[in-house]
Formats: C-alpha cells, structure tokens, sequence
C-alpha cells in the first residue's frame, strides 16, 4: 500500500543520473521494428469501434436499471438503498468515462489515418466519436498533428508547453533567493489540489477554447473554434467550420435529450461521464510530457527523434487502462516515435524499440494519481535560455541535471 505514495525505481533512477541527449536515428529505430506491425486492419479496427459502443450502450441500459434496483431493496431495508444507490452510480460515472475515453481515444487514432485502412472512414469515425464528446474533431487533430511533428520543441511545440523564470518575473537566477521562488509557487496542499482538481475537471475545455498552456508564440484570443485562428492554415477552415457545426447539432440533440428525460437525467447518464472523461484525457496527455525527469529543447539541440523519446510510458490504471483506453498511456513513446502504428500493434514496437534506445527510453511504473500530482506540484518553471532544459521545482531546483558535455552534442535523426 505504501508503494502508491512512493516514486518508482526507474523514476528514481532518472533523477540520479545526468542527462545525455539521445544519439540513435530514427531509421536505427525504424530497422528494429517489423514491417508488418505497420498494417492497419479495417475488420479489427471497426471491432474495437463496435466494442466501445456496445459498451457505452450497456452501461446505459444497466444505469437505467439502478432505480427499479434500489426501490425493490426498500422494502427489505432503508440502510441498505442508502448505501447502494451511491455505490452503484459511482461504478457507472467510473466506467462510462473510461468508456466514453475508450471511444475519444479511438476517434485520436482515426485522426492519424491508423483505425482502419480507408481514408474516408477514419474521418467519419474520428468525426462521429470525438463531436459526440464535444470535441472539434479537425480543429484538436490539426494541432495534434502539429504538436507530433515537433514535440519537445521549446519553440514549435504545440501543447503542455512550460512557463519560463522571465514568465514569473523572477530575478536572474544568480541573485534569486529561496524566498523569492517560494513567493510565488509555495502553496498549502489544499489549493494545490483546488487547482489541479480545477486543471482536471475543466483544463480540456480551457485548453481547446483560450490555447492555455498552448504555444505563446500564437497571439491573444487563440482557440480551437474560430476558423481564421492561427493554429490553422487558410485551406483547414472550412473543416474548422464543419467541426463547429457538428458541436452544434450535437448540443441541440443534448438540449433536446434533456428536456425530454429532465436535466437530472442528463447529468447523472452523460454530463458526469463526459466530466470524468476530461479528467482522464488531461490526466494522461499531462503525464506523458509533464514530468522532472523529461527534458525540452531549444534550436538546434532538438530533433524528431528526442522530441519523440521525451515523453514516458506509464501503465496507467492497469489492465483497465489498456483494455479502455487503448494502450494510449502503455506505448505513448512508441506511438510518438511511428503514429502511422495501430494502436494494438503499439505493445509490440515499445518491445521492440527498448533493444535500441536502452537508457534512453522512459518508463515509470510509480502510481498515475501519484505522478500527477508530483508533476502538478514540482514542474513549476524552466530557464529562459538554455539548449535542454528542465524543470525546476519550487525551491528553483531541477530535479535531473544535464551530463558535463552533453550540450556539446549536435542532434542526430
């Protein structure tokens, strides 16, 4: 039990040694993985697709079964339809948002053309799941695919992207005192928790309409809506429009929904769950390039290969975070290394991968809930210059240091 509030061996170890940026190329990886992992397979892909929402479905079913449940129990006992009823909607807010993640992270898939093998049909999968969870489906996948292409990069990345010390107002690093970085992010545990409480439960919305912790390169007013946005080139705008105005009908089929079975009935069958499928979706996007140990790169320093590396494998919530999300947690290293891998071939490329990139390759098995706060509450600034860097805590203290020669080095793809 005490395992889960304890960071794991390989976090551990990572914070004890200095960092060498990654030499291999991406074809040294590319050789180690097999061709075929590489094939995509409609017939499979629309079974998962099938899955999910059979899955969705039930749950739905056996939710509505919760109230004629409880009533026959009233008549043995009081206590017990008191101590039932919660419980049991509880385990159904818990797997329809798992569920209801299963199916965000499947329409992810189709946005990289992986799902199935036709074109047409990703999009129209992609398109269907991720409106029906309020998400512009073209708008998030044209920035995910920007931010694939340049992760890790200081300068081009697109998401999770850190405040520097200038950001803060802090002083030069050689005249800060302790007090002056504990001004700023010293925190009791409770606003600590109202705050990453308030990043998980409303941070993806946030994100999608104001670009927080997006790029600060994109001026004032950036969102995920608006077709002229700078995160989208002039020939995407028509299927930024096409994304609104399928949010749209969505809402109005919501509105329409709930006046028809009451508003109670919405929020307890659908608004929880999607709340909760926030949570998890942030949570893990957080996780994979949110931690101490994980460098960002400036210039030339960077490369696709390192950007793709810096992120960390965590089996996140287990055999269920693999069997409902997808192994999007399990193999995140190994999809940023090849999107173009289905996401049920991906165990196989991380098996495959670790022979090459050995140190260089980041798992932590410490416990998510665990992490998330860990990187909540440590990852607080990085440096205004600096060609890797990482980041520091709220004593202006990097947890993991670079290696004496290592800025020497050119990148390698």
């Amino acid at each position: 039990m005490s395992s889960i509030f304890q960071d794991s061996p390989e976090y551990v170890r990572r914070t004890k040694t200095p960092f060498k940026p990654p030499q291999v190329t991406l074809a040294e990886v590319r050789a180690a993985v097999p061709k075929h992992l590489f094939q995509k397979s409609t017939f499979r892909g629309l079974l998962f697709v099938f899955r999910d929402i059979v899955l969705v479905l039930v749950l739905y079913e056996l939710a509505h079964r919760i109230g004629p449940f409880i009533k026959a129990y009233r008549q043995i006992s009081l206590l017990v339809p008191f101590l039932l009823r919660p419980l049991l909607w509880c385990a159904y807010w818990l797997f329809q948002s798992l569920t209801f993640a299963g199916c965000w992270c499947l329409a992810h898939e189709a946005g990289h053309g992986t799902l199935v093998s036709i074109s047409w049909l990703n999009h129209v999968i992609g398109f269907t799941f991720h409106t029906a969870l309020l998400v512009p489906y073209y708008a998030w996948r044209s920035t995910h695919q920007a931010h694939h292409k340049a992760t890790g990069s200081l300068e081009r990345d697109e998401n999770y992207l850190p405040k520097t010390r200038s950001d803060y107002g802090l002083p030069a690093e050689r005249i800060t005192h302790l007090a002056d970085y504990h001004e700023i992010f010293e925190e009791t545990p409770v606003y600590t928790f109202l705050r990453m409480f308030a990043m998980q439960m409303i941070g993806w919305q946030w994100y999608l309409a104001t670009n927080i912790q997006g790029n600060p390169a994109y001026p004032s007013g950036t969102n995920h809506f608006k077709p002229s946005s700078a995160l989208f080139k002039p020939h995407e705008r028509m299927k930024i429009v096409a994304s609104n105005v399928g949010l749209a009908i969505v809402i109005l089929l919501l509105s329409i929904w709930t006046r028809h079975v009451g508003f109670s009935n919405f929020f307890c069958f659908y608004f929880v769950p999607y709340l909760l499928t926030n949570h998890w979706i942030v949570m893990l996007t957080f996780l994979h390039h949110s931690d101490p140990t994980l460098p960002h790169y400036r210039g030339k320093a960077w490369s696709f290969v390192r950007g793709a590396v810096a992120t960390v494998d965590r089996p996140l919530l287990g055999w269920m975070g693999r069997f409902f999300l997808h192994n999007v947690s399990h193999d995140h290293v190994a999809h940023h290394l090849f999107s173009n891998v289905p996401f049920y071939n991906q165990p196989y490329v991380t098996e495959a991968i670790k022979a090459v990139l050995k140190d260089d390759y980041n798992y932590d098995s410490t416990n998510s809930f665990r992490a998330l706060y860990r990187s909540f509450s440590q990852c607080c600034f990085i440096e205004d210059d600096g060609d890797i860097v990482f980041y520091k805590n709220k004593d202006g203290r990097p947890l993991r240091v670079l290696e004496c020669d290592a800025v020497k080095r050119p990148s390698v793809d």
